[in-house]
């Protein structure tokens, strides 16, 4: 029998509700530098921070998933090895 963890998937609602909650704190942040009382440049430069932020958030989401299905890959793998070992081993042969 093996210990293979159940892999959960995220529902259609969380799905949507994760989308809606982006789209509105995107939207509200580009909203407040577009209403900034302050000059193009200093908008444009938040603006800019902005996007980059988001960018730099959706690779570190990606590295850190990636980082955990390789480590989950690693293990199956060393788990099947040890099952292997375990299945072949018969503790009563004598050599």
């Amino acid at each position: 029998m093996s210990d293979t963890p159940v892999k959960q998937h995220s529902t259609a609602a969380f799905h949507g509700q994760a989308v809606a909650s982006f789209a509105v704190a995107l939207a509200a942040t580009a909203i407040g530098v577009y209403r900034l009382d302050a000059g193009a440049w200093v908008r444009g430069f938040l603006a800019i921070a902005v996007l980059y932020l988001v960018t730099s958030a959706f690779t570190l989401a990606k590295v850190v998933r990636d980082r955990q299905e390789a480590g989950y890959i690693v293990s199956r793998v060393d788990q099947a090895r040890l099952e292997k070992l375990l299945a072949e081993h018969d503790p009563f042969d004598r050599p």
